[in-house]
């Protein structure tokens, strides 16, 4: 008898042991499997071929069939899942399942199907459309072919014409033919991969492709800290030049969908390759193809986000992390993993160099640059000739705001309109008002299911939770008091853009936040209005904030940078750094100097005032000295255990059962923090805790982890309960 060990999308920490039927006799280690599971049937991956099981045979079930003969992960990927599943502390099978996009999961083929075209036959290119009068809809559909002249895919044919009956009758009468052509893979030329000539280097970017060139072929992990507009992304295109010219593969990594087309756009003008895309804002028919053109070796380029790290490239040459400091590189839910990581093992296992860039690097990167471990060049003038644009804080103390903008804004703002320029203002906050209250009583609208305030959103007329997604029609009156005197506190973009509407009505606004850009598309649409100077004046949330060129934006504003200066999170100096850099780098990339102006009640603070004189590299310094003296991160490792349940007493009692049992390990060397409630403490419903483990080295914080799991595992609690591991976390709430 012969058996395999396959792994399950459960979120269970085990693999299952199956019996193979003579008739399939060979194991593919590495395929998918269909196997029966209680009453159900899953694909899993098989881990191993097995002669004998630990388990009573007569109690195995067989295989029901493979759907692979070979592996379908290359081996370098495969490492890296299992890696990842060892280090997070997540089940493999949930790992395997979540890297494989959804039409795999579901048992897709490997290779993309053979494609069906419809041409027009020899009579249908000479057939008079008046022939057809009596049919119109046939007559329109055969003007178009005709016009066409080409193979037309089935997705067009429906565009031309949504009905089937006319397609099938010209295919009756012998004018249209219905052709399936074998999906074969279009090896690309690496003799003509230039589409473009490359831009001129000035010194320091020349130094800085001469340099990681010579990493090419072996495992190395560069920093490329280059100031916002200094030209990482030429560095890229020239490295990447090289790998394709070695007819290797590469993949680059960009922290957010709204940066993917912008990106592509300029490699697909710049090469002579195919290019795919990989992030979530494909279907699953998309996604599918892009990760079978990635494994079958079509696509020598793969731009996307975090998940296109899970992408099948055989012939990997080079990884690219485009705004490695980013946190959008890290999974916040299920397997928490961070894309920038699990990049860098993978590099290591397929023995290619990855290149992270950053203005703003990861003071976790900045650490491992500093200490020796990773390759370190920067870019510190503007390519071009542009220089860095002007800070200035704005002490709003005692002046007469209008919907959060100063009189000092307002002024610099019409200056600059009037010369014909682009102001930008940054606000990270989505919406008309982030609360809404009674002004008798004081009571605010907050959302039933969790500890949060609805926020007013007034175009939509409604209110919205923006943790759990609940919405509800705006109150008329005070629930507490009956009172129908209710108020707006708080700013938030929708707000501002209502206002300059009216105080600058000559000027055309560009809104861009999730609300606005929710319809597929429309981000492009607004960007590129944006690029053509169809609108003067761009408000924006976070998605602005990074990897955008705008060179006639001569004048940028944060709004509120007050909001993190007093948090009791210790990234979030790091995280407010990086987005004041980050959106100040938005200004003067163009032949006009710009000008960046930050809102605060408390001008005088010692951040603002470092970031403004200093600039990111001598705050970055001083932090990781404060981080190592605190011994915080990157000085220490930290794991996150997170708990949540419709009942505050299973909660409590579990996270506190579990602090416990970790305390009362003999070989414990790390802090753990008493459970407490966490943060934001009811989220849609549950009541949520957190356990804090903080350790010197690696090694130790994971026996801990590994301790910890299997406690919980076999607590009779943690059926009701749902928790999870967050290793490395970047954010505590």
């Amino acid at each position: 008898m012969k058996f395999v060990r396959v792994a399950l999308p459960l979120k269970l920490r085990r693999t299952f042991d199956y019996l193979v039927p003579e008739e399939l006799d060979i194991a593919y280690v590495g395929a998918r499997v269909r196997v029966p599971f209680g009453s159900r049937q899953l694909i899993g991956i098989v881990l191993e071929y097995l002669s004998e099981s630990e388990y009573d045979p007569e109690k195995l079930k067989p295989i029901i069939e493979y759907l692979d003969h070979e592996s379908i992960f290359e081996p370098n990927l495969e490492q890296a899942l299992c890696w990842a599943s060892e280090y997070y502390h997540h089940p493999l099978g949930d790992v395997f399942n979540q890297a494989l996009p959804v039409a795999f999961r579901q048992g897709a083929s490997l290779l993309p199907q053979d494609k069906t075209v419809f041409r027009l036959s020899e009579l249908g290119l000479v057939t008079n459309s008046e022939e057809l009068k009596r049919a119109p809809l046939q007559q329109q559909l055969l003007k178009q072919l005709q016009t066409e002249a080409r193979d037309i895919s089935n997705a067009e044919l429906k565009v031309m014409c949504a009905s089937p009956a006319p397609r099938k009758a010209l295919i009756d009468k012998g004018l249209l033919l219905k052709q399936t052509i074998a999906y074969s893979p279009k090896p690309w030329s690496s003799d003509k991969v230039l589409a473009q000539e490359p831009l001129q280097l000035n010194t320091q970017q020349a130094i800085a492709v001469s340099s990681f060139s010579q990493l090419l072929g072996r495992f190395g992990c560069a920093l490329l800290e280059g100031v916002t507009g200094s030209g990482k992304t030429e560095v890229y295109l020239q490295l990447i030049e090289l790998v394709l010219k070695a007819q290797q593969q590469v993949l680059v990594l960009v922290p957010e969908i709204s940066l993917t087309p912008q990106t592509i756009a300029r490699f697909e003008q710049r090469f002579n390759v195919p290019i795919v895309a990989m992030h979530s804002g494909l279907n699953d028919s998309q996604r599918l193809l892009a990760w079978q053109q990635a494994r079958c070796g079509e696509a020598a380029l793969v731009i996307g986000t975090r998940s296109a790290v899970f992408s099948c490239l055989p012939h990997l040459g080079l990884i690219v992390i485009d705004e490695e400091h980013d946190s959008s590189f890290k999974q916040q839910e299920s397997f928490r993993y961070h894309a920038r990581d699990l990049a860098i093992v993978r590099a290591k296992n397929a023995n290619v160099p990855i290149i992270m860039g950053s203005a703003t690097p990861a003071l976790e990167t900045l650490h491992n640059a500093m200490s020796g471990r990773y390759h370190h060049l920067h870019l510190a003038e503007r390519a071009g000739g542009a220089v860095m644009a002007r800070q200035r804080v704005i002490d709003v103390r005692h002046q007469p705001m209008q919907a959060g903008l100063a009189p000092q804004l307002l002024k610099q703002m019409r200056e600059q309109l009037e010369a014909g320029h682009q102001v930008m203002l940054f606000l990270n906050r989505r919406g008309y008002a982030p609360a809404l209250l009674c002004h008798e009583c004081g009571a605010v609208c907050t959302c039933p299911r969790c500890d949060a305030f609805f926020t007013l959103h007034q175009k939509e007329r409604h209110l919205a939770c923006h943790h759990c997604g609940n919405q509800q029609a705006i109150e008329r009156q005070c629930g507490g008091c009956g009172s129908t005197n209710l108020v707006t506190t708080g700013l938030g973009t929708e707000q501002i853009e209502s206002f300059l509407s009216e105080y600058f009505p000559q000027y055309s606004i560009a809104r861009i936040d999730r609300d606005s850009t929710r319809r597929k598309g429309s981000l492009e649409r607004l960007l590129t209005e944006v690029s053509e100077r169809q609108h003067q004046i761009l408000i924006g949330t976070q998605m602005l904030a990074k990897g955008h060129h705008f060179p006639h934006v001569t004048l940028v504003a944060l709004v509120d940078v007050d909001h993190a200066l007093y948090s009791n999170d210790f990234r979030s100096s790091e995280k407010l750094a990086q987005l004041v850099t980050q959106v100040a780098g938005r200004a003067g990339r163009g032949a006009q100097k710009g000008e960046v102006l930050l809102q605060s009640h408390h001008p005088e603070h010692e951040l603002l005032q470092d970031l403004v004189n200093n600039g990111y590299a001598h705050f970055a310094k001083f932090a990781l000295n404060e981080r190592q003296q605190t011994q915080l991160p990157p000085a220490s490792f930290q794991a996150l255990f997170r708990f949540s349940a419709m009942q505050l007493d299973q909660v409590e009692q579990l996270s506190n059962q579990l602090y416990q049992h970790i305390m009362s390990l003999s070989d414990l060397n790390c802090l753990v923090l008493p459970p407490n409630t966490a943060p934001q403490a009811r989220l849609a419903g549950k009541h949520r805790m957190q356990l804090l483990l903080q350790a010197q080295t690696r090694p130790l914080l994971h026996r801990v982890l590994h301790h910890s799991v299997h406690y919980l595992e076999h607590h009779p609690m943690a059926r009701k309960v749902r928790w999870s591991i967050d290793v490395d976390p970047i954010d505590l709430y």
